[in-house]
């Protein structure tokens, strides 16, 4: 049994693969290229990539391919439907990064609102030392206790989040990107309501025709002054031409795991703002703790378990 990983590097080098050996000859690769793509795929029974794109082309020449297994949860970089055509299982690992995006998603508010790295900073420059008074107010920040927060996406992620959110004592509502709601614990609203009347608005949602451009100018616009867009769900939801342009043109704040194109073009309106200050950008680091990515992998080997009908 051949077994290929063609990005093991979005992974992590301190991620043991060792559990995979077992199953057959493990070839590693840290990154493949589209056109490095057909001679890694063509002779393997299994592979498994996060993020290469495995379509008709590739599929139709390998002939032993047997099992791809994504390294993720969202499958919109394999041809599903060629995949089910030619007979190969495809599998992928729902839930594995929930702890951790819930996490990250509280890691980027707080510092949008605590200003933690600004106060370190006055304190390590040795300002704090020569201060008259045993205190520096120079960033005020609110509590998340007063505030309303809306949820776009109250998936598994999302009532985590919520869950946090209320222990902080916010009111928490949602908007159901399918439409309809689904979920009791809180208040289901139009999107207009949500961006209108909430003080943080966080995205949990996956990328689809109902999502995709989902938050552009209009919306961005309806957003309190002052208010906070946290996107961990996925890029192409928010128009990020519009989210900067308002960025600059008024008070609002904005903290993104996620962009529609990954790695951030050098040339992202988001990294030329006159206002800085307002945006927090992490490169899609929400989901790859060390604890999601070992539940990462022992889905994985679950997954080639359960399709070889071995334990």
């Amino acid at each position: 049994m051949n077994i290929v990983i063609l990005d093991a590097d979005t992974l992590g080098e301190d991620l043991d693969l060792s559990p995979l050996e077992r199953f057959g000859t493990l070839k590693i690769y840290g990154t493949t290229s589209p056109d490095e793509r057909s001679d890694r795929v063509c002779g393997a029974d299994i592979v498994i990539t996060n993020k290469v794109v495995l379509d008709r082309e590739i599929m139709s020449r390998c002939e032993g391919l047997k099992l791809i297994c994504v390294a993720a949860t969202g499958m919109n970089n394999i041809d599903l439907e060629t995949a089910g055509e030619l007979g190969i299982a495809v599998k992928n690992v729902a839930g594995y990064s929930t702890p951790g995006v819930v996490q990250h998603t509280f890691a980027i508010l707080l510092e949008l609102m605590e200003r933690v790295s600004y106060y370190d900073g006055y304190v390590k420059s040795l300002e704090w030392s020569q201060s008259p008074i045993f205190t520096h107010l120079g960033m005020p920040f609110h509590e998340i206790a007063s505030m309303r927060w809306g949820v776009i996406g109250m998936g598994t992620i999302g009532r985590e989040v919520a869950k946090v959110a209320s222990a902080f004592g916010a009111e928490v509502i949602y908007y159901p990107t399918s439409g309809k709601p689904h979920c009791d614990e809180y208040r289901a609203v139009s999107l207009d309501e949500l961006m209108s009347g909430c003080d943080i608005v966080s995205i949990h949602a996956p990328l689809n025709g109902r999502t995709e451009g989902l938050i552009g100018g209009r919306e961005l616009g309806m957003m309190r002054d002052g208010a906070i867009l946290l996107n961990l769900g996925r890029g192409g939801i928010v128009d990020e031409e519009s989210l900067a342009s308002e960025l600059d043109r008024r008070e609002i704040y904005a903290g993104l795991d996620v962009t529609s194109m990954e790695p951030l073009p050098a040339d992202s309106p988001l990294l030329s703002l006159e206002h800085p200050e307002r945006i927090v950008l992490t490169p899609h680091v929400a989901w790859s703790s060390i604890e999601s990515r070992r539940r990462l992998l022992d889905g994985i080997v679950k997954n080639i378990e359960e399709s070889l009908n071995v334990g």
